[in-house]
């Protein structure tokens, strides 16, 4: 006797929250205030190396409109004549 269409199973999804590096503890109390201090300084220079590379972007940025701004002056200028 011919049998029914077979049945599919389900795929499970697996779940997308991973695990980050597992981190042991220092016994030391003066290890742990290093570490902390070390995070926040780090943290700081990548704050401050970010925020003086968009000062420069921006500046060029600003230079780069002016010029635009003076090349269609002189446009119209030119078209008037």
């Amino acid at each position: 006797m011919p049998q029914g269409a077979l049945k599919k199973s389900k795929q499970t999804k697996k779940s997308s929250s991973k695990v980050g590096p597992r981190v042991i503890a220092p016994k030391k109390a003066s290890i742990a205030k290093q570490r902390n201090t070390m995070k926040k300084l780090s943290s700081g220079m990548a704050a401050r190396t970010e925020h003086s590379l968009a000062q420069r972007a921006g500046h060029l940025e600003l230079l780069a409109n002016a010029k635009k701004e003076k090349m269609k002056e002189k446009r119209a200028e030119f078209n008037k004549k």
